[in-house]
């Protein structure tokens, strides 16, 4: 099954975590930790709800029963499985 980034997903489109990845230039071991801590494990269903002004950052997610808004670059670092 193909995986998409997180940040890829428009807004309301519901997946599945598959995966954190370092993809953002950005990403080093202490932001996918943090990003595994918060719940972006792999099973784990998750919602992009909305996004900032102008589409962009940060984007309103829900990952299990919890809200987050998450930087453009932690959203490139989840790979969600394609809906």
């Amino acid at each position: 099954m193909p995986s998409l980034r997180l940040s890829d997903l428009p807004n309301g489109a519901r997946s599945t975590v598959t995966a954190l990845s370092p993809h953002a230039p950005q990403a080093d071991e202490a932001m996918l930790r943090r990003l595994a801590e918060l719940g972006f494990l792999p099973g784990e269903p998750v919602e992009v709800l909305r996004r900032g002004p102008g589409g962009r950052e940060p984007l309103a997610v829900q990952v299990g029963e919890t809200l987050f808004a998450l930087r453009l670059a932690e959203a490139q670092c989840v790979e969600v499985a394609a809906p």
